[in-house]
């Protein structure tokens, strides 16, 4: 993470009124706070994450790539949301779903998006299978943590 970064950070914050702003990348733990009128830059070294957790990278600034949340249940994994956002099934409004129900996924590939701040973020798949359910719907609000898909592994 570089000044221009944060410097871009601290802009979005200001643009949006936010207090507070915090985000990990690449094992690097950032917390922005703007109380009391005086801003605090906290930097934190993250410990290594699990293959199965939360694992936030980025390309570049304008295209973040996330790994989401997988969650094993009976019949499949369930894949959850990494982030607060909006869903989106398709790269654009007239374009075909990146996956659809009784399709089949690789590790790596890019599932949904998920705008965040005004980013949009490729969410990758981190199993291989079929998609049983997509439990969300396209331009949906979602939450940090909300199951948007239940995958069959191979």
């Amino acid at each position: 993470m570089n000044l221009k970064e944060i410097k871009e950070m601290i802009a979005l914050m200001k643009e949006n009124d936010l207090t507070e702003l915090e985000l990990e990348k690449e094992g690097l733990k950032i917390r922005l706070n703007r109380g009391g009128g005086a801003s605090n830059v906290v930097y934190e070294r993250m410990p290594q994450q699990l293959n199965m957790g939360y694992i936030p990278q980025q390309q570049d600034m304008n295209q973040p790539v996330t790994q989401a949340l997988v969650t094993p249940i009976s019949g499949g994994l369930e894949i959850k949301a990494p982030m607060v956002g909006t869903f989106y099934r398709a790269p654009s409004p007239d374009a075909a779903p990146f996956v659809e129900v009784g399709g089949t996924v690789e590790i790596g590939q890019v599932i949904c998006i998920i705008e965040a701040m005004k980013l949009m973020n490729e969410i990758k798949s981190e199993v291989r299978g079929k998609i049983k359910a997509i439990n969300v719907e396209n331009a949906d609000p979602i939450e940090f943590g909300q199951v948007l898909f239940v995958i069959e592994q191979n």
